[in-house]
Formats: structure tokens, sequence, C-alpha cells
């Protein structure tokens, strides 16, 4: 069997809000918002969670304590990798310095 990729598509926040609270939450079911809009059943099902849990339809505003930290502890670590490499170069021309 072979599935047609579908092209990449990208809604608006208002229109998530529609489907969302409009029809979904009005009593339409899920099979009939993802026919008639062609959407795929995982983005509806994506959309009704946010906006349960933080009535935003950003990613941002959906991640867990627990995945904010991880991405804050992988950019302070960054930071802290970079950090380090400048002081290693600096101590090699310091010490380059010293032995002249």
């Amino acid at each position: 069997m072979n599935k047609i990729k579908r092209k990449r598509r990208t809604f608006t926040d208002d229109f998530k809000h529609q489907m969302v609270s409009s029809l979904y939450q009005h009593g339409k079911s899920r099979r009939e918002i993802v026919a008639e809009y062609d959407l795929t059943p995982s983005a509806l099902d994506r959309w009704i969670t946010q906006a349960s849990q933080s009535g935003s339809f950003k990613t941002k505003d959906n991640r867990s304590p627990q995945e904010q930290e991880l991405i804050a502890l992988r950019k302070e670590l960054k930071q802290l990798r970079m950090e380090n490499d400048i002081l290693k170069q600096a101590a090699l021309i310091i010490g380059r310095k010293s032995l002249s």
C-alpha cells in the first residue's frame, strides 16, 4: 500500500481554536472535522490536548517543566563548552608568550 506523503501545512491559532472550540467542543465528531477540513487525526488530537492543558497552541507553552529544564540545561552546557574552549585558547596564547 503506497502512502502519498502529505505536504506540510501550517494553521493559524485562530483556525485551531475554531476547530477545537467551535466544532469539537460543541459536539462535532473528530472524524467529521478531520474529513471536512482535510486534517490529520494526530494534528486535531494535539490541538485538543493543547487547548485543554494550557489554552495555547504554541509548543513552548505546552512543554512540561522537565522539558523546559532540559532545554535550559542544554543551552547552558553549550555556553559553558564555548567559554571553556575560549579559556583553553587564551591559556595557550599566554603560555606561548611566557616562553618567549
